[in-house]
């Protein structure tokens, strides 16, 4: 039997784990709960999306995330692939570049931002 410590939702369990071979699965009750000597973080809120200018080319999250950096600002002239901003997914910077060429019509959100799959994080035209 081997002995693990789960935190889900913020609240740490202390479990037991049995590997059973060949028969029917054996389920057991979870051990009582850990008591936490520190708080769990806050969870950090999305950003508030702005609208997307019309006719233009949405930008948009690829995953939830934290923005890192913005580097282009509003009435920017850019090219297809530039980096438009940095989004931090899963210990991990990813890009986010233009998909178009074209000028900068709106960013909808700044370093610090966390957002979710599919928020527009700018507009270009």
């Amino acid at each position: 039997m081997k002995r693990f410590n789960i935190t889900v939702n913020g609240k740490a369990y202390d479990v037991a784990v049995e590997e059973v071979t060949g028969g029917a699965p054996v389920a057991t009750a979870p051990a009582a709960p850990v008591v936490q000597t520190a708080a769990p973080a806050p969870a950090a809120t999305p950003a508030p999306v702005a609208p997307v200018v019309t006719g233009g080319t949405a930008v948009n999250a690829p995953m939830p995330g934290t923005i890192l950096d913005v580097k282009v600002n509003v009435g920017d002239t850019v090219t297809e692939g530039q980096v438009l901003m940095i989004l931090e997914a899963m210990k991990m910077e990813n890009d986010i570049v233009a998909p178009v060429a074209g000028k900068v019509a709106s960013i909808n959100v700044k370093k610090g931002d966390s957002v979710n799959s599919n928020d527009a994080l700018a507009s270009i035209q």
